[in-house]
């Protein structure tokens, strides 16, 4: 008896339209007493045509009518409102189905939207979707919030508040795509209305949910629409990514790399991810791509060597159709990354001296500021900074005063500067405005004029000035920055070898800008003397009484840590490389202890040996020259 009951169900299933109903009938039957299941066949199959037959408990979704056609085919306002004449039947979603395409037509042809939103029409059509929100169906309702904002309707717009309530009450039962669609397409909106309870229930329900999530671009729609406004959200689809990155391809990988920049979102276990896949996978990066990544790698400051050279070596065959933009962004970040490879800037050097009249002096200024980062100096060094000067000078003194002194700096450390650009910004009229304290904020400004100053002084000799005054010397009050493992090793050792603290000077800031992690004075047997008694001139605030006996050196310490070199390098950044040149200028004998050798030092007494023995070569150096 049950299986032919079944086979009359599976027949009767087959030959109805699947609907709300069938459902129904269904549930109810299974609910039929027990006494029901054991009639006759025929009054068996007899209560289920009567059950099936019984009217809708939901409408449902008519079938497409002409009506429906006229309104997608529809290509001006027009021809929409000539279809409420009455000679159409139209049924209770076609009202909002209207307005989605007036929305539409309006943002393709332009036109007047004020004029239409106030048509007798249009507002008729506004009241019935007012009175009959609650029967427009789930796809439609969202589509049609998302046409109402592009309306640009007042906030307090009645059918615009109906609307945006209705979609709340339906937040919880509609599928998760019609989430994520009014998220992808609303939320701008959202924001500028005042619209921030349905906003926050949205974002609600989007974390809540976020197991329905099946494909990776809603997670790709998600984090770049919404993540930067939930962090709950924003970590559940890192989780989802985590679990798809099988299956993203090269542009997904992209979108999702560059929302994290946006949001400055420096996720470990995701860029680790993108970085795999990419290494591993033989993707066809584009150029566009190429860029997009190096900048969103730069921006996070994401180290990952074999993914820098992938990206080097499929960037170089394309330098020369880049555009002065590109070649701007990506010698920036690759400068970001500290990750100097030759033959690219070499090729990005040489499209700047063939295409120099297509590159804007600002676009001249941030390469100068990526190769000064680096400490790039091209093969055709005297020709490239020679075009450089003719397209900046008369540009410098237009510019914001931070960009002109990053600038000027910046050629300071490649030994590119000219004596004009320095008078410049070491003017009073110039120099004043950072140091009376008009921009407090820009504290590492004032350090790149003390900078340029010492240049001007110590590699300069033609310079005759002007100079910054001696007050805008002294260093600004000391903040609480704590000493590096390396750098109380360093002074340690140091204090244990000489047996007193005042044979040698720790943590000291000269009149050139420059920390100095250890300073001694060398006799003619190159034995300490007592620092703290001798004048000390080069520092910011001048100490010590006596002049330095006949014969002796001032010899410093200056330790190299891993941020001082470019990646994956032993050669240091721009910046590090001036302060050495200035302190040899400034006369000083310069013991370099760079981190990779320290860290192979085990014991005490072979740090000390080390100091002694660099300490020895510096001195053997000098009398050699």
């Amino acid at each position: 008896m049950a299986s032919r009951l079944m086979q009359r169900c599976i027949c009767l299933l087959a030959t109805h339209q699947a609907s709300p109903l069938t459902v129904i009938g269904s549930l109810r039957l299974a609910r039929a007493p027990f006494n029901m299941m054991t009639t006759t066949h025929e009054s068996t199959v007899s209560t289920l045509d009567s059950l099936i037959n019984k009217e809708p408990v939901f409408t449902p979704y008519p079938w497409p009518q002409e009506v429906d056609q006229k309104i997608e085919k529809a290509t001006t306002p027009e021809e929409v409102l000539e279809l409420l004449d009455g000679r159409h039947k139209l049924h209770h979603n076609h009202a909002a189905l209207m307005i989605i395409k007036l929305s539409r037509l309006l943002a393709d042809k332009h036109q007047d939207r004020d004029s239409l939103t106030k048509d007798a029409r249009v507002q008729k059509l506004f009241r019935t979707v007012d009175n009959q929100v609650s029967s427009v169906w789930h796809g439609t309702l969202m589509n049609l919030l998302r046409s109402l904002y592009t309306l640009q309707l007042p906030e307090n717009f009645k059918p615009l508040r109906s609307v945006e309530q209705e979609v709340r009450w339906r937040l919880r039962r509609v599928k998760y795509k019609n989430l994520v669609f009014l998220a992808e397409t609303s939320i701008p909106y959202m924001q500028e209305q005042a619209s921030k309870e349905l906003l926050t229930e949205l974002l609600m329900y989007l974390e809540r949910r976020w197991a329905e999530i099946d494909d990776c671009r809603t997670v790709v729609v998600l984090m770049t629409k919404a993540g930067h406004l939930s962090e709950a959200l924003m970590d559940r689809l890192e989780d989802k990514f985590l679990e798809l990155a099988e299956q993203f391809g090269p542009e997904d990988l992209r979108k999702v790399m560059l929302t994290l920049a946006s949001q400055n979102r420096r996720s470990v276990p995701l860029l680790r991810a993108i970085s795999y896949h990419l290494a591993q996978k033989p993707f066809n990066l584009t150029r566009g791509m190429l860029i997009d990544f190096a900048y969103a790698y730069g921006k996070l400051n994401f180290h990952q060597t074999q993914i820098f050279q992938k990206l080097a070596a499929e960037m170089l065959p394309q330098v020369s159709s880049m555009t002065p933009s590109e070649i701007t962004q990506c010698s920036k970040s690759f400068a970001f990354l500290k990750w100097l490879n030759l033959p690219l800037f070499e090729a990005f050097a040489q499209h700047v001296l063939n295409k120099a009249d297509s590159f804007t002096p600002l676009q001249l200024s941030n390469v100068i500021l990526a190769f000064a980062r680096l400490n790039f100096h091209p093969e055709q060094e005297e020709q490239f900074f020679n075009l450089v000067h003719k397209k900046l000078e008369p540009e410098l003194a237009k510019w914001n005063p931070t960009l002109h002194v990053d600038v000027v700096w910046s050629l300071c450390i490649l030994q590119q500067v000219q004596k004009a650009q320095l008078q410049e910004v070491l003017h009073q009229d110039f120099h004043s405005q950072f140091l009376d304290g008009k921009f407090p904020q820009n504290q590492n400004t004032c350090q790149k004029l003390i900078h340029i100053n010492a240049t001007a002084r110590l590699e300069h000799p033609e310079y005759t000035g002007p100079f910054l005054p001696a007050a805008a010397l002294h260093p600004k009050p000391p903040t609480s920055r704590k000493m590096t493992p390396m750098q109380k090793d360093l002074q340690d050792i140091l204090k244990g070898w000489l047996g007193s603290d005042d044979k040698a000077r720790f943590g000291e800031t000269t009149q050139y800008g420059w920390e100095l992690d250890a300073e001694l004075v060398l006799d003619t047997d190159n034995q300490p003397l007592p620092v703290k008694n001798f004048l000390a001139p080069h520092l910011a605030q001048p100490t010590g009484t006596q002049p330095l006996p006949p014969g002796a050196k001032r010899l410093v310490f200056l330790r190299w840590e891993f941020p001082n070199f470019n990646s994956r390098s032993k050669d240091l950044l721009g910046r590090f490389v001036m302060a050495r040149r200035h302190l040899r200028a400034a006369g000083f004998l310069v013991v370099d202890v760079p981190y990779f050798e320290w860290l192979e030092l085990k014991s005490d007494w072979q740090k000390g040996a080390y100091l002694k023995d660099k300490m020895g070569k510096a001195v053997a150096e000098d009398l050699a020259k």
